[in-house]
């Protein structure tokens, strides 16, 4: 009985997040953009959005900062080709990249706090602006029990400082019930996932974490920021952004 149960809670927790981007696809009037850093939680959205149908609806991106994990770039050409789909890379302006490097040193974002924000609004904040322009719409793989900093996180919200949507449909699922998903379902994976490496970014900035630490306590560890935000999710004035949710909310 407890196995039933498990299986239609399963069923259930699908069928919402089908849900959900069908009704976001219905509320952007325009393009959508689903940014995917190709961890755990996008890998399950992008074979959602494919057993939808609405890969030629939704443009799939992905910040490539130069500095990724050579798993990402593999894992990358293997979604693409298990799923059909292209994804585009946007990478940082070579010339701010020489600049930037010129001033701090290739490792110089560790000297400060500042000096790493720095090399994020290079790296990976420009890019997306470049993804996100023109679009009504944004898919994240945002999860509300990822970290304080994100506890906030809705469904679909409106981003005032980009002028669109932010949607993010896995908003409510814990980490056991993404990875069951996507077990259940041969979802590709990064295979550093099954070596500690929770929540993945640049490969100086993350580590694996220990059995009991934060989801996020692997990100740019040497600082003491609990937040542990690139900037991705931040308004200008340097907090997460908790915009009013939108009127659909399934």
């Amino acid at each position: 009985m407890a196995a039933r149960h498990g299986s239609d809670a399963n069923r259930q927790h699908e069928q919402d997040v089908e849900t959900r981007l069908i009704a976001a696809r219905a509320a952007c009037g325009g393009s959508i953009v689903f940014t995917t850093s190709l961890g755990l939680e996008d890998q399950v959205l992008t074979h959602v959005i494919a057993r939808l149908g609405l890969a030629r609806e939704i443009l799939f991106a992905t910040l490539d900062t130069g500095r990724l994990f050579p798993e990402v770039y593999d894992l990358w050409a293997l979604t693409e080709e298990r799923y059909g789909i292209a994804i585009a890379g946007y990478a940082p302006e070579a010339g701010e990249i020489e600049q930037l490097v010129l001033e701090q040193g290739i490792n110089g974002f560790r000297n400060s706090t500042d000096a790493r924000k720095r090399c994020c609004a290079v790296r990976k904040l420009a890019p997306l602006d470049r993804a996100l322009r023109g679009a009504t719409g944004w898919i994240t793989g945002l999860r509300a029990d990822q970290s304080q900093a994100r506890a906030d996180t809705s469904f679909m919200q409106q981003d005032a400082e980009r002028g669109l949507l932010k949607i993010s449909p896995l908003h409510d699922w814990s980490r056991d019930q993404a990875l069951d998903f996507a077990r259940r379902h041969d979802v590709p994976l990064n295979p550093l996932h099954e070596r500690g490496f929770v929540s993945i970014g640049c490969a100086p900035c993350t580590r694996a974490i220990a059995p009991g630490e934060p989801e996020r306590a692997g990100r740019w560890w040497w600082e003491q920021d609990a937040a542990k935000e690139c900037g991705l999710h931040v308004g200008s004035d340097g907090r997460l952004v908790r915009a009013a949710a939108a009127e659909v909310s399934p």
